[in-house]
């Protein structure tokens, strides 16, 4: 970790070993149950959020910093919930939209914590982060085809509305969720780090499966620009032929068996109907004036009119539903203001990911597989709401501790991604860990 005790210190217990070593081993173990209970989501809290708090505190204890590449994304966040709770003020008296509020300022925490963690040893703190993240995936999308394939027998448990929803209450957010799981053990397969590429093309093709029944059309669309993202980025990031080669060979055999995975399901009778119902662009509650995109094109003529907006989570009064949509929401929760640095907020952590991709750094490989992932909620933002999903804080934190690594970092040569390092090679940010940019699939 980033701390090693000096020879001669005194032990924090009867076997000899080092008080902080010791603590340290605790926050690790609580940082990786905090990541893993990410996928527990049935209801508004879950373990994620009591393992939180006791998390982050320990880390603050330990030392976790504020560095200079983060002040734009803390800026933008205080300055989003300056507009939501200006726009609050008047319904401080209604519960609900009290109690959305102090979730987003704690939501907003946990990112700010996020981007302080990973900015600091961050090849280590990264890959036990991916790793816990990916396991969380696995378990859930597990018990979602379990239960869509109602192997268990118990009405509702794991799937909703006739779609694998595994641990979370909405299909939608259960086939987003797995993305980042598939982009890590992808990238570990198509670069060759994986350790056991068996177990992981085990673990992808579970995951992958998870996505399908999900019948999430955000999800299907949004996993398909992430993969292609990250295949052209470490395509477009290598120097090695072999490399290049074995990206595009292992690309065109994975599109085979994907499509041979999806003919089988589809032969499934009521697989086949479902997917044909949900292919559709449009259903039937986004249509009329009264639907999804009805709603969404009144509620626009009344936000221009209102600078201070309809106040936090008031669109469902007026519509009888939420907006579906992240950047209508955010103007309807939090002002013009509100909106106006949502968006902001968006298009500078665009910038910030597609530069981490362009330019090679000590954590670019990382950078190839969380971007592709966030810019793909950023996207689904377009039509879902994704302002409570716990994920997105953790992965907005963690673009933002990368660019803070690639500044302090500096410029390295071109193709010294590619190139295997120095034995012992230190870079800024990882506390002395190996400079090995391509982290290793979960074992």
């Amino acid at each position: 970790m980033a701390h090693s005790v000096a020879a001669g210190a005194p032990s924090g217990d009867a076997s000899g070993i080092p008080l902080r070593v010791a603590v340290e081993a605790l926050a690790k173990a609580l940082f990786a149950a905090f990541i893993f209970f990410a996928c527990f989501a049935f209801s508004d809290t879950s373990p994620y959020d009591a393992v939180a708090i006791p998390t982050i505190l320990l880390w603050l204890c330990l030392g976790v910093r504020l560095h200079r590449g983060m002040v734009p994304l803390l800026a933008l966040l205080l300055l989003y919930l300056a507009a939501i709770v200006s726009a609050l003020l008047p319904y401080l008296n209604e519960e609900f939209p009290v109690t959305w509020t102090i979730q987003l300022i704690y939501l907003t925490i946990t990112c700010i914590f996020f981007a302080m963690f990973f900015a600091d040893d961050t090849r280590a703190r990264m890959d036990l982060a991916l790793k816990a993240y990916t396991a969380s995936c696995v378990f859930s999308a597990a018990l979602g085809i379990v239960g869509y394939l109602q192997w268990l027998g118990i009405e509702d448990l794991f799937y909703k509305y006739d779609r694998a929803s595994g641990t979370f209450q909405d299909p939608n957010v259960f086939g987003s969720f797995l993305t980042l799981g598939a982009l890590y053990l992808m990238h570990g397969l198509l670069t060759g780090t994986a350790r056991r590429p068996l177990a992981s093309l085990a673990g992808l093709l579970i995951i992958v499966a998870g996505i399908f029944l999900s019948f999430s059309r955000g999800s299907w669309g949004g996993s398909a620009v992430a993969v292609i993202l990250m295949v052209g980025s470490v395509y477009a990031g290598s120097t090695s032929v072999r490399l290049r080669r074995r990206i595009v060979l292992l690309t065109l055999a994975t599109l085979v068996l994907g499509t041979i995975a999806v003919i089988g399901l589809l032969s499934v009778d009521h697989v086949h109907k479902m997917f044909e119902t949900r292919a559709a662009l449009t259903q039937d509650y986004d249509q009329g004036e009264t639907g999804r995109f009805g709603n969404q094109i009144r509620g626009f003529a009344m936000l221009i009119e209102r600078p201070f907006g309809m106040g936090p989570m008031h669109w469902r009064l007026v519509f009888g539903l939420e907006p579906h949509n992240s950047y209508i929401g955010s103007f309807a929760n939090g002002g013009w203001l509100g909106g106006a640095v949502f968006i902001g907020l968006v298009l500078t952590t665009s910038f910030v990911g597609f530069r981490l991709l362009a330019r090679p750094s000590p954590v670019r490989a990382y950078a190839q597989i969380v971007w592709p992932a966030l810019l793909m909620f950023f996207l689904q933002a377009f039509q879902i709401d994704i302002e409570k999903w716990r994920h997105v804080y953790m992965m907005l934190g963690m673009v933002w501790a990368l660019e803070a690594v690639r500044l302090r970092a500096g410029r390295p040569r071109p193709g010294a991604l590619e190139t295997p390092p120095a034995a012992g090679h230190r870079f800024p940010g990882t506390s002395g860990a190996p400079r090995n940019p391509r982290p290793e699939a979960v074992t």
